[in-house]
């Protein structure tokens, strides 16, 4: 399959990688560019799910190695997130092994669209942690039952987990700019899992996914430094309107075949 795709496929899932990465650090969302664009390079929606999580796992590195140079990284809540995740990783990600292609599909388009609009709906608009006021410590209670089952819906589809994560972290008490850190490096500790069961059933491309973590370690750098900065706001339209579109030739998909 690899060989028949062309230099510019690969250039072009370089790129997606790369403003994956950067939108993944920054809040989440980045695979709902990415896995369309796999499943259009002529992967099977599975395939197509794992192959994505090796970009993730990568990105997520270089991402926590930015947020601890930052000094960023609150790592008195990382038990509290990172293990329930980890647990409902497990439980998600063997659910999507075991899930027919179009049935699949048929999801990804659905939450692809359902979260764009929940995003610029964007509930959480104007809310401040408590951890940013001072008014209390975290609620880690919230943190960990949050994070479990976030981590069933990041092991089965990962795509869009980050909005998701933030509206946890927000909700427990921890800042935008800590939330993220802590978003990032729960994200690496459960996708080792989830990549894991994926490549045990045979459903992950090395090669497309190589290429794919190629351009998310950079964008997951840039990602970083936007967030660190908060200056955001500008790629937040832009990926709006791909992942609209993708989720529309999704969908055009599902017809046409």
């Amino acid at each position: 399959m690899n060989a028949e795709l062309s230099w510019l496929s690969y250039l072009l899932l370089f790129s997606f990688g790369v403003m994956a990465g950067t939108v993944n650090v920054i809040a989440g969302g980045g695979s709902f560019l990415t896995m369309p664009l796999l499943i259009f390079l002529g992967l099977p929606p599975t395939v197509a799910n794992g192959t994505n999580r090796v970009g993730i796992l990568l990105q997520n590195v270089a991402a926590v190695w930015g947020f601890h140079r930052h000094q960023v990284i609150d790592w008195r809540y990382l038990l509290w997130a990172a293990l329930p995740a980890t647990v409902g990783a497990l439980l998600g990600a063997w659910g999507a092994v075991v899930i027919g292609e179009q049935a699949f599909k048929n999801f990804l388009a659905l939450i692809m669209i359902v979260v764009t609009l929940w995003t610029l709906w964007d509930p959480l608009k104007g809310m401040k942690s408590t951890t940013a006021t001072g008014d209390r410590p975290p609620r880690v209670w919230l943190l960990a039952g949050g994070f479990f089952l976030v981590g069933i819906y990041g092991g089965f589809v990962q795509a869009g987990v980050g909005f998701l994560v933030l509206a946890t972290t927000t909700l427990a008490g921890l800042d935008l700019v800590r939330g993220n850190a802590v978003k990032v490096l729960s994200i690496l500790i459960y996708t080792f899992i989830a990549l894991g069961i994926f490549a045990w059933q045979g459903k992950v491309d090395w090669v497309l996914g190589l290429v794919l973590a190629a351009g998310t370690v950079l964008g997951s750098q840039l990602g970083v430094h936007l967030t660190v900065l908060k200056g955001h706001r500008w790629i937040k339209k832009v990926v709006t309107v791909m992942v609209i579109l993708l989720a529309v030739k999704l969908l055009l998909m599902r017809i046409n075949g």
